[in-house]
C-alpha cells in the first residue's frame, strides 16, 4: 500500500505518543489520516508492553468510532476498501468490518450504540468527531478496553465549544501527561485544499462558525440566530445564475373519524438561483398537499425552472410521493433525477443554521419579491422555536446539499485530494 501524506498529517502519523488528539478544520484530511493509521495498527501481530510482556494481538480489535455507525460507514468504508485492497482478505459490508490477510480485523462502530463497543479487547481506536460523542464512551468503555494491551487512541475532529474534547486537547498540551500529545490545524494547512473553497466557506459562514469549522477554534459558538433584516428583497433574479430546487415534505397522520390523512405540517418547495454573490430565493411554494398534488407541484417546478439539481427530503413521505412523481413524469413526458436529501444525523436547527446563518448574516441571501416573502421572514424571525413553523427555512437549507459553489475562476484540483466530510463542509 503506497500512500502520500502531507506534512501536517505526517507530524501526527509518525509521533509515537500513545494518545493523540487532533483538533483540525474541515477538509484537513483527518479521515485519510485515520484510515492509514488503522491499517498500520491492524498490521501488527504482536506488541511489547512497557513491562516487557509481549502481547499477542490476533484476538484484539482495531476500531474506528464515529458519532453514528451510518456516518462512519458512509465516510470511511469506501476509503478503507480503496486504500487497503492489497491487505484485505474479507469484507463484511453489513457490519462495516474488514479482515486483513494477517487475520486481524478493522471494524467501524457508532458511539450512539455504546453496547456494541463493550466486551472486546482492543489494541487501537480512532474516535472521529469525538466532540459530538458522549464523554463516557471514552472514559467508561474504550479506555478500560485498551488497558490489557496498552493500546493507543487517535482523537480527531473539529471543536464544539469547550467540552470534553477540549479537555483531552489540553491534556495533550500539558507536559505532565507524558502519554498524550495534541495538535491544532486549520483547514488551510492542507496543501491539497483549494484556497477558493476556504474563501467560499468564509463567505457563507458566520465569523464564529468559520472559526470553529475551518480554523478549529474552541471559542466558536452558536452565534446569532436568523433575523428578518438579514434578507433583502429584490425585483429580479441576478444574472447569470443556476437554478436548484429542494423540497421539504411534511408527514401525514391518520384521522380517527375516517380514512383520510391529515397533514402534520406544510410541505415546501424552494427554488433558489445560485449566482456569483450568493443565493436568490426565486420562489417557495408551501401548503398542506396530498401525495398526488405534491407530485404535480414538483413536476411543475422542474418544468418551470429546469434546475441543475432537484433534491427532496428522504423519509416516509418521500417514499409515498415517489410513485406518484414517477407516474406524473411518465404522463407528462417530463423526466428528471431526484437527489434524496438527508439530515446527515443533524438536528433540524443545526442544519438550518449551517446552511443559512452565515450566508444571511453576510447579506448573501436575497428574496425575489413574492407573496411568500412575509411567511419566510416570519419564520426567520421566529427561528429557532418549537412553537413556530420552519418548513420554508428547512427547504431552502437543503439547497446547500445539492448546489455547487459559484466560483469566479477555474480551480486546478490535484488528482489526489484527501477528503474529510464526516459532518459538515
Amino acid at each position: 500500500m503506497e500512500v502520500s501524506l502531507h506534512s501536517r498529517q505526517e507530524e501526527v502519523f509518525y509521533d509515537d505518543s500513545r494518545y493523540k488528539v487532533v483538533a483540525a478544520g474541515r477538509r484537513f484530511g483527518k479521515t485519510f489520516l485515520a484510515a492509514i493509521t488503522l491499517f498500520v495498527e491492524a498490521s501488527k501481530n504482536t506488541k511489547v508492553r512497557s513491562d516487557g510482556v509481549e502481547v499477542d494481538l490476533q484476538l484484539e480489535e482495531v476500531y474506528y468510532i464515529a458519532p453514528t455507525f451510518e456516518q462512519g460507514k458512509k465516510i470511511l468504508w469506501p476509503l478503507l476498501k480503496e486504500l487497503g485492497d492489497e491487505l484485505i482478505a474479507q469484507k463484511y459490508e453489513n457490519t462495516g468490518t474488514l479482515t486483513l490477510i494477517n487475520g486481524r480485523r478493522i471494524s467501524i462502530k457508532g458511539a450512539d450504540r455504546p453496547d456494541s463497543l463493550r466486551g472486546v479487547g482492543l489494541s487501537y481506536v480512532v474516535l472521529d468527531e469525538y466532540a459530538f460523542m458522549k464523554e463516557e464512551v471514552w472514559e467508561m468503555i474504550i479506555s478500560p478496553a485498551l488497558a490489557r494491551t496498552e493500546g493507543g487512541a487517535l482523537f480527531i475532529g473539529t471543536p464544539d465549544g469547550k467540552n470534553h474534547f477540549y479537555t483531552l486537547y489540553n491534556q495533550g498540551m500539558d507536559p505532565r501527561f507524558e502519554n498524550w500529545r495534541s495538535w491544532h490545524f486549520a483547514s488551510i494547512e492542507n496543501p491539497f485544499l483549494p484556497s477558493a473553497e476556504i474563501a467560499e466557506a468564509e463567505k457563507r459562514m458566520t465569523k464564529e462558525r468559520f472559526q470553529q469549522e475551518m480554523q478549529a477554534s474552541f471559542e466558536g459558538g452558536a452565534g446569532v440566530v436568523l433575523t428578518a433584516d438579514m434578507f433583502s428583497i429584490v425585483e429580479e433574479v441576478p444574472y447569470p445564475h443556476d437554478y436548484y430546487i429542494a423540497a421539504d415534505l411534511a408527514g401525514f397522520e391518520a384521522v380517527e373519524s375516517g380514512r383520510k390523512l391529515k397533514k402534520l405540517d406544510d410541505s415546501a418547495i424552494a427554488v433558489v438561483a445560485n449566482h456569483a454573490n450568493g443565493w436568490c430565493i426565486a420562489d417557495i411554494q408551501y401548503g398542506k398537499w396530498d401525495t398526488r398534488e405534491t407530485a404535480l407541484r414538483l413536476v411543475k417546478a422542474w418544468r418551470d425552472y429546469r434546475p441543475l439539481n432537484f433534491g427532496i427530503e428522504k423519509g416516509t413521505t418521500y417514499n409515498a410521493v415517489m410513485p406518484y412523481l414517477e407516474d406524473e413524469q411518465n404522463r407528462l413526458n417530463t423526466f428528471f433525477h431526484v437527489h434524496p436529501c438527508t439530515h446527515g444525523n443533524q438536528k433540524k436547527t443545526d442544519r438550518i443554521v449551517w446552511a443559512l446563518q452565515g450566508r444571511a448574516e453576510k447579506g448573501r441571501i436575497q428574496l425575489l419579491k413574492g407573496k411568500w416573502n412575509s411567511e419566510f421572514l416570519q419564520q426567520a424571525q421566529d427561528f429557532p422555536s418549537r412553537l413556530a413553523h420552519d418548513d420554508l427555512l428547512d427547504a431552502v437549507a437543503y439547497i446547500d446539499q445539492i448546489s455547487e459553489p459559484w466560483f469566479d475562476t477555474n480551480i486546478d484540483v490535484p488528482e489526489w485530494v484527501p477528503l474529510d466530510d464526516i459532518s459538515g463542509y
